[in-house]
């Protein structure tokens, strides 16, 4: 498990003082919404459970001749994949592979990290992985203490981009190498959305937002993701599949999420406008 004493400071000091938002709800009201990404996408979805890592994938794998993006997935304290199902199963009828830790403690990012390895001896071997694992587009997410080894496994150079929802204190943003986005609850009174402007404070050396959800608590991302999963899916969408819809949701002057009311405060560092510009 790995302790940043100057991250720690950086939290602390946010919770002290946090710096004023930029006024984000003054772009064009046509921003693009959540919504389309809330629903189910084609795909039927399969389960594999795992001793290490239970795998949500697309139940057409085998016969849709194409290569499928990978979501490495940690859980919050206590908890088994099983308790965020709807959500992890809702990404594979967009398309993705899950591969969830099989852990209650995945802080240190190695037991997510080990989905990779799974799903790159998969990908070799005969079977329907064979082939369709598609191992160059890799993101990391998590719950709560998933939340902080999402941000520790994304250390491995073999993760593009990082979600963590929610994260608990312990991790270090300094080895973040691709674009993150931090959700927050508002109402969250585990994990204060002050913690979660600590990492993105922090996170200056790479495109960075950070999206705090009205009205949510700590535990409005279990089950099926609730209020969180549109804007989950859209991130992965863009970033892993490169679906152009998804990425006004984030980027350029329409903002999707900036204008959008469900969403009480959001921010985007200096980097995120060349991403917003040139693309993935």
């Amino acid at each position: 498990m790995r302790r940043s004493l100057p991250l720690a400071a950086t939290l602390v000091a946010a919770l002290l003082c946090s710096p004023v938002a930029a006024d984000a709800r003054t772009v064009p009201a046509a921003a693009p919404a959540a919504d389309r990404w809330d629903s189910p996408g084609p795909h039927p979805v399969a389960v594999r459970p795992g001793l290490v890592t239970t795998l949500y994938y697309p139940g057409d794998i085998a016969s849709g001749g194409r290569r499928h993006p990978v979501i490495i997935w940690g859980n919050g304290t206590g908890a088994t994949p099983s308790v965020y199902d709807g959500l992890l199963r809702h990404w594979a009828s967009h398309g993705f592979i899950v591969a969830a830790a099989n852990t209650p403690n995945s802080n240190s990012g190695r037991e997510m990290r080990a989905g990779i390895d799974r799903l790159t001896a998969l990908n070799g071997a005969d079977g329907p992985f064979r082939g369709r694992v598609d191992l160059d587009r890799v993101g990391a997410t998590g719950h709560s203490q998933g939340g902080a080894g999402a941000i520790n496994a994304s250390g491995d150079d073999r993760v593009d981009t990082t979600v963590p929802i929610q994260p608990g204190p312990l991790a270090s943003v300094s080895s973040l190498h691709g674009p993150v986005l931090y959700l927050a609850g508002r109402n969250d009174s585990i994990v204060p959305p002050a913690l979660v402007r600590g990492f993105y404070n922090a996170s200056g050396h790479v495109p960075a937002i950070y999206a705090e959800r009205a009205g949510a608590d700590h535990f409005t991302p279990v089950g099926d993701g609730g209020g969180f999963r549109g804007v989950l899916t859209a991130w992965f969408r863009y970033h892993l599949m490169d679906d152009a819809q998804a990425r006004g949701l984030f980027y350029g002057e329409t903002c999707g999420i900036c204008a959008d009311s469900a969403w009480s405060d959001v921010r985007r560092n200096a980097r995120v406008e060349p991403v917003s510009t040139t693309g993935r």
